[in-house]
């Protein structure tokens, strides 16, 4: 049998180490005799075996319980799998094995002698899958879940190159226009120059103060990219509304008075909502450390924003004073010196002048850029349009609909495939597991851990209570029922009881192993007594129906603290299951804390609190279009989709916080008019990182590992419907709720006029100072 010979090949494993060769006997878990412990699996085998070579036809396997020889009942349910049966459950064929080895881990050395054994250990079972190529084998260690996990890093090298590359390219795209004087190329170069510093600064803090390194990093570089880049391109869309006839200096204090105060709330939020995770609230090291590391990124880009762009800005605002061509540092000479030269030079050094501008052609220098002038001259006009929004509003309603379709479909993902990379021992594994070893669940240890009166009928059923709607497949029922044979009566003296216990142990076959099992005491008056039990259960759920597993372990673990009878339970998949509830529970508890956090620290800060409930409103509409959609597009709740919900709600904020306060605070005229208004002061730097976070995400959807798959889905999501709302949903809605803006008309009074006297005053650097003297 090919099962025995991979054991035989397995057990043989050597590990050298200075003075010995450590094999599975020296590292293995040791029962009662000394001997390692295997899987009842490898004792049916032998048997099988044996009973072939002698040409015995009294044995057959049965499932999921098979008696040996011996007398022993094992269990074979998660052993044996695609099992077909015969009559009276006797196994007629089985498509898979499955084998476990339990290893010691009691100090260093075992464990360096261990981990170096798995690595062997999958090394024999690929160069036996050579050997015997038509069986399809899996291996799988401890360690195959971590070095999967990390594997996804590798695997995503050359996609995030391209997608750096995608992302420098349309920055400088969206910051060029055909003017070479305005043109800003080296400041969209810039702003991705800030935030790569912001993040490598982050990324030595946590590698010098010893934090490790994780695949969820890989979402580091995108936070930073939807956060750093709009505030960029927000000063850069603050610049262009300032006068060119005003200093440098004015003009720069001017970006920083308009987008600096913004720009600082939204970064609070992020440090608010990233340091809650990174605080010991969330338990979860993965998540813990990637919220430590986007903490530590924000609060450096923000740093390095203020000083290094601004101090960019200002090289560049010099640059266009002066009038030299914003790549090349050039001056750029007059039109008429161009006369004489090719078409494609004229095109290169195509400026204009302000002695050629005229004081109304003033304000629009920069309506050559390509976004403010389709945002300015086309698209306010048209989504505010009266045949539009009804459109608009319907398209919101179906967005509703198909959301909500989703939402009520959320389902909570805790297979172990989604976080790593595909291809790998872990998927393969689990996929195997899944198919062919779901028809019951993990075998649960039942420890009862006090001395009870086992001999009393009412204990005997109240444990049977607590192990209901299991397959029990250790001594425990079996022993219940040979009390009642014997007729127990509860009145029996608990020496006799045990003396009778011991000695029916001993002499009943069915009993050999009993000591694995029940845990004797022996008292000062020679009184044996029975201080603790265990029993072995298999719930009749399937494996892929982790919710069943899930409220399983739930529902034992109240029992364990309400029931009579003192016990534990324990499986190895309780721990990711554990974990996994975790993963869940603490982002959300931590964003609700933030949140909360949030809306108490604007409401101090915000000039209306209008601009509150606009915001919340337009948040939730996001969040609950983001998770039904995430839901249709069979992205599960774990814990990369809940990390990426958390930052969806920063990053709704961030985009829609300026369009709102514009819209909420202005006075004097109509809201359609300051819809177009609120959408041309910020619809092009919206526009701008959406652009460039749109195409640095594509690369991600190549990627062959499903943390990233989830990764792309989720953050493509988050930013196509945040621009949705941005660009259609908020500029409809309005147009026509609250706040009112009712355009004040003041009374004509001939006699209450102002008359304003204005004296101009030039400077040699050709700078327009105006001074008003008011006289009423």
């Amino acid at each position: 049998m090919r099962s025995l010979k991979l054991h035989a090949a397995v057990t043989r494993i050597q590990v050298p180490r200075p003075g010995f060769n450590y094999t599975f006997a020296h590292i293995c878990i040791l029962n009662n005799d000394k001997t390692c412990i295997v899987d009842d699996i490898v004792h049916v085998l032998e048997e099988l075996k044996n009973a072939r070579a002698t040409n015995r036809t009294n044995f057959a396997i049965t499932y999921p319980i098979t008696h040996l020889k011996d007398g022993r009942a094992v269990y074979n349910g998660h052993q044996l799998g695609g099992v077909t049966v015969h009559s009276k459950d006797r196994v007629k064929s089985a498509e898979a094995v499955q084998l476990t080895y339990y290893l010691q881990s009691i100090n260093s050395l075992n464990d360096m002698v261990a981990e170096r054994w798995e690595s062997s250990f999958c090394d024999t079972v690929r160069l036996f899958q050579k050997s015997n190529s038509k069986v399809k084998m899996y291996p799988y260690t401890s360690s195959s879940l971590r070095e999967d996990f990390q594997k996804t890093s590798r695997v995503s090298e050359r996609y995030l190159v391209t997608s750096l590359i995608l992302v420098v390219t349309m920055a400088i795209l969206c910051c060029s226009m055909q003017d070479c004087v305005r043109s800003k190329p080296w400041l969209g170069l810039l702003g991705l120059v800030t935030i790569t510093l912001a993040t490598l600064t982050a990324a030595g803090i946590i590698n010098l103060t010893g934090g490790k390194y994780n695949s969820t990093f890989l979402g580091v570089p995108f936070v930073m990219l939807g956060h750093g880049l709009y505030g960029t391109f927000e000063m850069l869309s603050s610049w262009r509304k300032t006068r060119e006839d005003q200093h440098v200096k004015e003009r720069t204090a001017a970006v920083y008075a308009d987008s600096m105060l913004s720009f600082s709330l939204t970064t609070a939020m992020y440090l608010v909502t990233f340091g809650i995770g990174a605080s010991p609230f969330t338990n979860i090291e993965a998540a813990r450390i990637f919220c430590c590391n986007s903490c530590i990124a924000i609060f450096f880009n923000y740093l390095y924003v203020l000083s290094f762009y601004g101090s960019s800005l200002v090289f560049t605002g010099y640059i266009e004073n002066n009038y030299q061509h914003s790549i090349f540092c050039r001056k750029v000479p007059k039109p008429e010196a161009l006369q004489e030269k090719p078409a494609w030079y004229r095109f290169l050094l195509t400026a204009r002048f302000s002695e050629d501008t005229t004081d109304g052609e003033e304000a629009n220098t920069y309506e050559s850029h390509l976004l403010v002038c389709f945002l300015k001259r086309y698209y306010c006009d048209w989504i505010t349009n009266t045949y539009v929004k009804p459109f608009v509003v319907l398209f919101y309603l179906i967005y509703i609909s198909f959301a909500l379709m989703g939402y009520l479909q959320v389902s909570e993902g805790s297979d172990l495939s989604n976080i790593v990379a595909t291809a790998t021992q872990t998927i393969e594994y689990t996929t195997a597991q899944q198919k062919y070893f779901s028809n019951y669940s993990p075998v649960i240890g039942f420890y009862i851990y006090e001395s009870i009166e086992y001999w009393n009928t009412s204990v005997q059923e109240d444990v049977l209570e607590y192990t209901k709607g299991f397959v029990r497949i250790s001594w425990f029922e079996s022993y219940l029922n040979y009390l009642r044979k014997l007729n127990v009566s509860t009145g029996l003296p608990k020496k006799n009881f045990t003396d009778m216990l011991r000695n029916s142990f001993l002499k009943a076959p069915q009993f050999s192993h009993f000591q694995e099992d029940i845990i004797f005491s022996k008292k000062y008056n020679d009184e044996v007594d029975v201080v603790a039990s265990r029993m072995f259960l298999v719930a009749k759920t399937m494996e892929t129906n982790r919710e069943e597993l899930y409220d399983l372990l739930e529902t034992l673990r109240r029992l364990s603290v309400t029931s009579k009878v003192k016990f534990i339970v324990f499986n190895p998949s309780f721990v990711y299951m554990d974990r996994y509830a975790s993963s869940l529970g603490a982002p959300l508890h931590n964003s609700c804390i933030s949140a909360l956090f949030l809306l108490f620290f604007s409401a101090f800060l915000v000039a209306d609190s209008l601009i509150n409930v606009w915001l919340t409103l337009t948040v939730v509409s996001v969040e609950f279009g983001v998770i039904g959609f995430m839901t249709l597009w069979k992205v599960e709740l774990d814990c990369i989709s809940v990390l990426c919900l958390i930052y969806g709600i920063n990053y709704t904020i961030d985009n829609c916080a300026p369009l709102l306060s514009t819209f909420v605070l202005g006075k004097d005229f109509t809201r359609t008019k300051w819809v177009k208004n609120a959408l041309e002061v910020h619809g092009v730097a919206i526009l701008q990182s959406y652009l460039c976070y749109i195409v640095g995400l594509i690369p991600l959807a190549a990627v062959p590992s499903n943390l990233t798959c989830t990764l792309f889905r989720c953050l493509f999501l988050i930013a196509f419907v945040t621009f949705f709302h941005c660009f259609a949903i908020l500029p409809v809605i309005l147009t026509f709720l609250p706040p009112s803006k009712k355009k004040r008309k003041e009374k004509k009074n001939p006699e209450n006029r102002e008359e304003i006297e204005c004296v101009e005053m030039v400077d040699i650097d050709s700078t327009r100072v105006v001074d008003q003297i008011t006289t009423v």
